[in-house]
């Protein structure tokens, strides 16, 4: 049996003690493509932080498949747009892992980076401050920085906001085109029409599994609605955290509050919200 890209065991996440992702099991094949979907609050970003280890599992373990390489693609809110940087010294960032932060970058470097620009459309961008950048050129810039990672498993989170219909389609293109190469691709995205077009697999969270497959199942009427009364739940008034066995784990509390109910979980046919 061939060795998943990333399994999950009991995988629980979080912040100050208190969990954001409750008792994850499962596996994601090498080579599929993935989106992770869910009421806001939910998890989806906590997740990706996870598994590339900026959060330390409060319970459980995330194991990444032996010898792969990751690239991560954050919010953009998480990005300091104000930095005095170029589009080329963002994009050569994804060098680092191989040439380090002073290291000496080779003619073949450089084409690299180069090539990464042309396939995202920024030909002639290498020199613009990443602060002049509208939404979607700075999306862009940020998937030239993954393409010159030439990583074996990519992590997007909400790649598709605050960017108009043409760079979603360009990103989308590059997405397929990477699971076309056999890498593996999970995406946080909140368009409900967008995943059921273009991604096979779809975990749906609501701070735990409610459905993981085929898109077209795990997006059932009826898991979007327990998706979303399962984000409505996770409130004080729910001290223990339950297994879909039943069998309670007294180890954690729930977080105080639940968040509420994702537009587009709520409404399937939604194509707004928030990670």
């Amino acid at each position: 049996m061939t060795e998943p890209a990333l399994a999950f065991d009991d995988l629980t996440l979080g912040y100050d003690s208190h969990p954001a992702v409750h008792h994850l099991t499962g596996a994601v094949e090498r080579g599929s493509l993935t989106a992770v979907v869910g009421p806001n609050g939910s998890g989806k970003s906590t997740l990706m932080k996870g598994i590339v280890g900026v959060l330390d599992p409060m319970e459980g373990a995330v194991t990444v498949g032996k010898g792969m390489k990751i690239a991560y693609l954050p919010q953009q809110s998480e990005i300091d747009r104000s930095f005095p940087a170029r589009v080329l010294d963002l994009v050569r960032l994804g060098l680092w892992r191989e040439r380090g932060l002073l290291g000496r970058y080779t003619r073949q470097d450089g084409e690299r980076m180069t090539q990464a620009l042309s396939a995202v459309g920024l030909t002639g961008f290498e020199s613009r401050p990443i602060d002049t950048l509208s939404g979607g050129q700075m999306q862009r810039t940020l998937f030239a920085r993954v393409l010159v990672q030439d990583a074996d498993l990519i992590l997007l989170d909400e790649p598709f906001n605050a960017v108009d219909a043409k760079t979603i389609g360009d990103l989308i293109a590059l997405i397929e085109r990477w699971h076309g190469e056999r890498r593996t691709v999970i995406v946080v995205a909140h368009d409900l029409e967008l995943v059921r077009a273009h991604f096979p697999q779809t975990l749906l969270l609501a701070r735990q599994k409610v459905a993981w497959g085929m898109t077209a199942e795990a997006l059932k009427a009826e898991n979007l609605l327990r998706a979303r009364r399962f984000n409505e739940a996770w409130s004080e008034d729910a001290p223990w955290c339950e297994e879909h066995d039943g069998h309670a784990h007294p180890h954690h509390q729930h977080p105080q509050g639940g968040a509420g109910p994702h537009e587009s979980v709520d409404a399937p046919h939604s194509q707004k919200g928030a990670a």
